[in-house]
């Protein structure tokens, strides 16, 4: 089994908690982040953590202290597709189903019971320590009240850590009972959050994206003007998984079938629209370093990374990464 891995984007929460507290986080850790780096290896992240925890003299709660720095950001694309959601529970839906972009340790499950709600992270890949679950944990708690401008509480949280000498900063921050020696992590809250609508989206964290989008489709071959404004609706459709005839339709105030009409009358079908959109799209996030697989698989709407590389297999005869070494040595040569 590899290593556990998480985004760098993440990793960067740590060396800006450093920063707050007037710390060189290139002296303390010896490194820097590279700006074009995607992951930080498991083993890093938790040799980081605890250089902090010594160099602080192991004061309780550290990973909330870090966490509370957290925004849509340091979970990168995936933070971006969570803020186009309309409510919380639809953007922890994204968050479990698109963890690995961020943190692929151990995954998270949501379940209801009864009139509570259940995110739980079991031991299969390990026990990354109270340091990094701490850390994590927080983050997600804190990303929540983030996207909803509101103090999302906790009825009860676990750790399978043992217990620290001082529960009080715990208690305080998730804002419930805190326990730990428990046989998983979880995080248990009223079903009525995830009712909880997001604040507006921050039109910066969307805009390079849309100007990407943008700018790709001013680069392609002239379609017709109806068939270039359905392709225009699709991008932000297809980012927030929102891949379906019916979809488009709503977006141009129309019937399903009214618009399978008038995309048989240009010649063309749903799909082959779609898939021409999402191949355009993920040939020029293929280019753009900043992004790794999982991220552009996620912002073409697709469920699995592997979904992706059949796709776009299927589009160009290709994977992904045998694409892009052809298409960039082609680029070279001319």
């Amino acid at each position: 089994m590899s290593e556990s891995r998480i985004a760098a984007s993440y990793a960067r929460l740590l060396h800006e908690y450093l920063m707050r507290q007037g710390c060189d986080p290139v002296r303390l850790l010896g490194e820097a982040l590279d700006p074009g780096q995607h992951f930080v290896s498991m083993s890093q992240w938790q040799a980081w953590l605890a250089a902090v925890d010594a160099h602080e003299g192991h004061r309780p709660a550290l990973g909330i202290r870090i966490a509370e720095g957290i925004s849509v950001r340091h979970f990168g694309v995936l933070g971006y597709a969570a803020l186009a959601c309309g409510h919380l529970g639809q953007a922890l839906q994204r968050m479990e189903r698109y963890h690995a972009s961020v943190y692929d340790a151990n995954p998270a499950q949501i379940h209801l019971q009864d009139d509570q709600v259940c995110i739980e992270w079991g031991v299969a890949r390990g026990r990354p320590g109270p340091l990094v679950d701490e850390a994590a944990i927080a983050s997600v708690v804190q990303l929540s009240r983030d996207l909803t401008g509101c103090r999302v509480l906790f009825k009860e949280v676990t750790f399978v850590n043992p217990r620290p000498t001082d529960l009080a900063p715990y208690e305080a921050f998730f804002g419930g009972v805190v326990r730990f020696d428990a046989p998983s992590t979880r995080l248990v809250f009223d079903v009525a959050w995830l009712a909880q609508p997001l604040r507006k989206s921050d039109p910066a964290l969307l805009a390079m994206l849309d100007q990407q989008a943008e700018t790709l489709l001013q680069r392609v071959a002239h379609l017709p003007l109806a068939v270039d404004a359905w392709r225009r609706s699709l991008v932000p459709l297809i980012r927030e998984g929102r891949t379906s005839l019916a979809a488009l339709a709503r977006a141009h105030h129309l019937s399903a079938r009214s618009l399978q009409r008038r995309l048989a009358d240009q010649g063309m079908t749903f799909q082959g629209l779609l898939d021409e959109t999402r191949r355009h799209l993920a040939e020029a996030y293929l280019r753009d370093e900043r992004l790794d697989l999982a991220e552009i698989a996620l912002l073409l709407g697709y469920s699995e990374q592997s979904a992706f590389t059949r796709a776009f297999r299927t589009w160009t005869g290709l994977p992904p990464a045998q694409w892009l070494r052809w298409a960039t040595t082609d680029l070279r040569d001319a």
